[in-house]
């Protein structure tokens, strides 16, 4: 008996094969419906327009078009404004604004994690607090705040709202906290190495999962920010913005809207394959552990 308890904690609770088999087919299943949607939104694309109205409506498409595209981008060449203004204002805005929200978070969880200074817990439980506050929750104050600094039809209406985000701060902080000694911090200090350089040569190269986390979240919220309730002036306007206004003519450019969503959906997409392992050790590290 004493050796049946040793095997137990040594190896593990032993899982049956039955068992180890329904949670694989559970999470197949969980994985094609949450898949569901991209792959409806694909199909609905490639539909031509008689197929898309088609009774009884069909999952699949039998004869496959790229005639949605091609009606989009003829949609696009209409406009007032060049098409290549607002491609180049949505991806300046994603780009700029993740890089500098990821150096942002980083500097401001450094010190909140291994920082000594005065009133550090209060501002760590304001952070956990503002977490609370959707966007939704705090649009009005966010309008007036921008109204009163002059920032309406500015990019800065569009950066200035995700670089208050509380989140980023959050999840480095918890990373830092899980992942690196204080021993490491202060060994480095001793050594007679300044904040910065910790920063940048020994922290950073640690939490480069926390980092690519941070930027899939980031680049997500900034690309698909219509800014409707900034951006008035159409030389500012970004391509969610004006991907929703080409397919307002309702049900009859179903396909071109169709369309819209999966190029939209595209660079969000490549940027999470290419980020999911450091994504998934992050969830994991990250044990949101206060």
């Amino acid at each position: 008996m004493k050796n049946f308890f040793k095997a137990q904690v040594g190896n593990g609770v032993n899982r049956s094969k039955f068992g180890t088999s329904m949670i694989f087919l559970f999470l197949i299943v969980l994985s094609i419906f949450m898949m569901f949607p991209l792959v409806y939104s694909i199909m609905q694309s490639l539909k031509p327009y008689e197929e898309i109205f088609a009774f009884p409506p069909r999952f699949f498409v039998h004869n496959p078009s790229f005639d949605n595209y091609r009606n989009l981008f003829r949609l696009a060449d209409s406009l007032f404004v060049p098409f290549s203004r607002y491609v180049f204002n949505s991806v300046s805005v994603a780009v700029i604004g993740t890089v500098v929200y990821v150096i942002i978070a980083s500097m401001a969880s450094y010190s909140l994690a291994f920082g000594c200074f005065k009133g550090k817990n209060i501002i760590s439980d304001l952070i956990v607090k503002a977490l609370l506050f959707t966007s939704p929750v705090t649009a009005v104050a966010q309008y007036l705040i921008i109204a009163k600094l002059h920032m309406l039809n500015t990019y800065f209406a569009l950066l200035l709202p995700i670089l208050a985000m509380p989140f980023g701060v959050f999840l480095m902080r918890q990373f830092l906290i899980q992942m690196i000694p204080v021993s490491l911090i202060e060994a480095s200090r001793i050594d007679g190495c300044s904040e910065f350089r910790l920063l940048w040569s020994v922290v950073i190269p640690v939490v480069k999962p926390a980092i690519m986390t941070l930027i899939l979240f980031t680049f997500q919220n900034l690309w698909n920010n219509t800014g409707a309730g900034f951006i008035y002036d159409e030389s500012h306007k970004v391509l969610p913005s004006v991907m929703n206004e080409l397919i307002a003519g309702g049900i009859s450019r179903a396909g071109e809207g169709a369309a819209a969503t999966i190029l939209l959906m595209l660079p969000p997409v490549i940027i999470f394959f290419l980020t999911q392992r450091q994504v998934l050790e992050t969830m994991a590290a990250s044990g949101i552990k206060e």
